[in-house]
């Protein structure tokens, strides 16, 4: 399976056994800047999965360029844990490699005890939300030293390479960038200056570390920041990288302040791969494409028609490990998915803590959370088919138990067909396609269309059961929730009925903004047609842009709180809130509904009473625990635990992550 993934490729004098690369990730594992055992086993998890390199870092070269949360190889002291963590990743046939990293104008101040960031020239960072200094002659020699000694520690401690990124808008990006290099000596001001400090970096790298041994650079394909450099200027920046001496590039997309979404749903599968193939051209190295590539036959598609030479899965790789093992014994179907929430990990970046996975309950905890074969298997009855009811099979049945599933509905899934129904929203059915793989591998009995009550559990004996009876849509106490205009939010996301063209959502939480935006979606142009009337030059740019976001229905949001959105990830509120703002849809804040009547919805604002009238009402409240059956459970004597919503209404990843707690305790 994967002729092209799997084959392996030479990177300088090393052959790399696939063309796997996982990326260096900030995991946040330690805030000391030292390795230690959450670590070793994350990282080794990756190799024994079977990537080919599994990158470590981003690994800071100094203190004011990473600060305490960023591992370090500033000192020979680190020397021996990366001994360690590079023999453990070479013992499962991966290549090791280390990211060097210096952050620059990036570097929080909070993070480097309150010191100031240094940079190429002293402009303000929105995203440090810090001026820095400008670096001096000599400032440029100590990083460049600094860069230098890490890689030569690295390869002492036996990594088969290292990479330094130049990508995401840090230092070196930053000295390439005219946005950020305002410098009126020899490395600013036009191309060839602004280029100097990244080759005379990679020039002396490649002279400490010897003709033989493999540097690599991961770099932007396209800065995705006004002002900045474009994919229009990339190659150039590429073919100088090249000439100093690297020996592959890594392509990724724009900066952590780009308004381009880099990583959520929103950006299509391998929709950068464009970007490697716009380096490719122009270099003679291998070029590595990244971002969201999720899938083995895409990832094969990108190296067939030669737009990259391998390709990187970061966050698709912590949601499953053994992605390029599975691909090659041609079982894609049982691939854990990385479904771009990115709540287990940018969001847990944006906040400090370490990163996790919604959908992959280990991620992690690779050296805590371990599935054991029971001694003693049992009859498991597992009651609801959601994603809590669903991990929670998978896993008891993984531990040896025998497991039945019972769902009253008429198919698996529960809430994650709600959840994957607005506009980019999608991959979150891929987890309905991985359970239902896990149930076949597995052989877990389904029945379906199949209500528990005390008297089936009497009937069929079980030994110990888990109770997933999930949630159902909260119906707030609003005079008229009953005309015939009213609908739930729930019911238009599964069954998508015929809306008319003034429609309202009561609720600005997550739930009623991306009901809000599948609303506002319906009837506008589908790609496959954009790019027909665009290829054609059938509309103008304009048109063609207006109809994207023009759909059949307007749509009104009332929400009583000041503001929208709470319970939205900070990674991704900015792309829901552009897009809330592209479709035109009207947000009511501080606006407390009291009633509706034939589609009047009568509201007070500002202490006034004002009306709007509607042809559809849709209530996005929220949700309530269902708990008809976990009180009769408690009295049939079986021992038992209660998961998912109907304990308490959260999160995907609470589900995921409750159910496969719950069936090790079995």
């Amino acid at each position: 399976m994967y002729p092209y993934l799997s084959s392996p490729i030479t990177i300088n004098s090393l052959e790399v056994r696939n063309r796997i690369v996982y990326p260096a990730l900030g995991v946040l594992y330690s805030y000391d800047r030292k390795l230690n055992d959450r670590y070793y086993h994350f990282f080794q998890e990756k190799a024994r999965g079977g990537a080919g390199i599994v990158t470590v870092g981003p690994v800071g070269v100094d203190f004011i360029g990473s600060g305490i949360i960023v591992l370090s190889l500033a000192e020979d002291e680190a020397i021996p844990s990366f001994t360690r963590l590079a023999a453990l990743i070479k013992e499962h046939g991966a290549a090791p490699w280390v990211q060097l990293f210096h952050a620059g104008a990036y570097s929080h101040p909070f993070i480097i005890d309150g010191k100031e960031p240094i940079a190429p020239s002293p402009i303000f960072s929105k995203y440090s939300k810090a001026t820095p200094r400008e670096m001096t002659l000599e400032d440029i020699d100590m990083v460049q030293t600094a860069f230098v000694q890490a890689a030569l520690r690295a390869k002492q401690a036996g990594f088969s390479g290292v990479e330094i990124i130049a990508s995401g808008g840090y230092l070196i990006t930053q000295f390439v960038s005219p946005l950020r290099n305002h410098r009126t000596d020899q490395y600013g001001g036009n191309f060839e200056n602004r280029m100097r400090f990244p080759r005379e970096l990679i020039e002396r790298l490649r002279e400490k570390l010897g003709p033989d041994y493999p540097l690599t650079i991961r770099m932007a394909g396209n800065d995705f920041v006004p002002g900045s450099n474009t994919d229009a200027e990339t190659p150039a920046i590429a073919k100088v990288y090249e000439k100093a001496g690297v020996d592959l590039i890594n392509v990724t997309g724009g900066w952590h302040e780009t308004k381009v979404p880099q990583l959520p749903m929103d950006l299509p599968r391998s929709g950068f791969s464009y970007l490697a193939s716009n380096i490719k051209r122009v270099v003679s190295v291998p070029v590595a494409a990244s971002n969201r590539i999720t899938d083995p036959d895409v990832a094969e598609k990108i190296l067939q028609d030669g737009c990259a030479d391998m390709v990187s899965l970061g966050r698709v790789l912590i949601a499953d490990p053994y992605w390029p093992k599975k691909a090659f014994q041609g079982k894609k179907e049982e691939i854990r998915p990385c479904v771009a929430c990115s709540q287990g990990c940018t969001d847990e970046i944006f906040s400090g803590k370490p990163v996790f996975c919604t959908g992959n309950p280990m991620a992690g905890y690779e050296g805590e959370r371990k599935i054991e074969k029971s001694a003693q298997p049992k009859k498991v009855m597992v009651i609801g088919a959601g994603a809590a009811g669903l991990e929670a099979a998978v896993t008891a049945a993984i531990a040896g138990h025998q497991v039945t599933v019972y769902e009253k509905k008429d198919d698996i899934g529960g809430q994650l067909y709600i959840a994957g129904a607005p506009p980019h929203k999608n991959e979150i059915w891929e987890f309905i396609r991985y359970y239902r793989a896990m149930i076949r591998k597995y052989n877990i009995s389904v029945r379906l269309n199949t209500t528990v009550d005390k008297d089936l559990i009497q009937k069929e004996k079980p030994e110990f059961i888990l109770v997933a009876e999930g949630a159902e849509a909260l119906v707030p106490p609003i005079q008229g929730v009953d005309d015939p205009c009213v609908l739930s939010a729930w019911d238009v996301l599964k069954k998508n009925p015929l809306l008319g063209k003034e429609v309202a959502i009561i609720g600005g939480g997550a739930v009623g903004l991306e009901t809000a935006l599948f609303v506002a979606d319906r009837g506008t142009l589908r790609p496959d047609v954009l790019h027909f009337l665009f290829a054609y030059d059938a509309e103008s740019v304009d048109r063609l842009r207006e109809l994207m976001f023009r759909g059949t229905s307007r749509v009104t949001v009332f929400e009583m709180l000041p503001k929208v959105g709470k319970d939205v990830g900070k990674s991704t509120r900015w792309v829901l809130f552009g897009n809330l703002e592209k479709y035109g849809i009207q947000i009511r804040t501080q606006a407390k509904v009291s009633s509706i009547k034939n589609g009047t919805v009568m509201y007070e604002t500002d202490g006034k009473i004002e009306q709007m009238q509607f042809d559809h009402v849709i209530l996005a409240s929220g949700s309530r625990p269902v708990q008809r059956l976990s009180q009769e459970v408690g009295k049939s004597g079986i021992p038992y635990k209660i998961i998912g919503d109907c304990v308490q209404i959260s999160k995907i990843n609470d589900a995921i992550h409750g159910g496969f707690l719950a069936a090790l305790t079995i």
